[in-house]
């Protein structure tokens, strides 16, 4: 049995939190608050969002949002790059593992699901909150 990377699962992973978020998503939207039998509800899916300023980590010149999906072993996170007026300009999803790491920049209809949740996330105030939690 071979040993996988995180290049090797990055994508299927990817594909894996985006059906769910999609489905999550819209039951809320719709306002279902029951959510996925499975899946449960949208609000309880992520682990954590915030903002991780720069150089928190070694060689870490931006500062991004990130919405934590899973932590351990493997961690899955999106990580939300924005402008000055916190709106995003590129989005990453993360497949992390015990020194161990691959990315996706997301593009298309992965992109437009995660800015439309990062827009739901500053509309309740949740973006500005966490970018001065961390920067003030």
């Amino acid at each position: 049995m071979e040993n996988k990377t995180c290049k090797d699962l990055v994508k299927q992973a990817l594909a894996g939190r985006i059906k769910d978020l999609e489905t999550l998503f819209d039951l809320w939207q719709s306002g279902d608050e029951e959510g996925d039998s499975k899946l449960g509800t949208f609000n309880e899916y992520g682990l954590a969002f915030d903002y991780v300023a720069p150089g928190i980590f070694k060689d870490q010149k931006r500062g991004y949002f990130r919405y934590q999906i899973s932590y351990g072993g493997p961690s899955e996170e999106f990580r939300f790059y924005t402008d000055e007026n916190l709106s995003p300009t590129r989005i990453e999803f993360w497949y992390l593992d015990w020194f161990d790491g691959a990315k996706v920049i997301l593009k298309n209809k992965a992109y437009a699901l995660m800015q439309e949740i990062f827009e739901d996330f500053k509309e309740t105030g949740t973006v500005q909150h966490m970018f001065e939690k961390a920067t003030l």
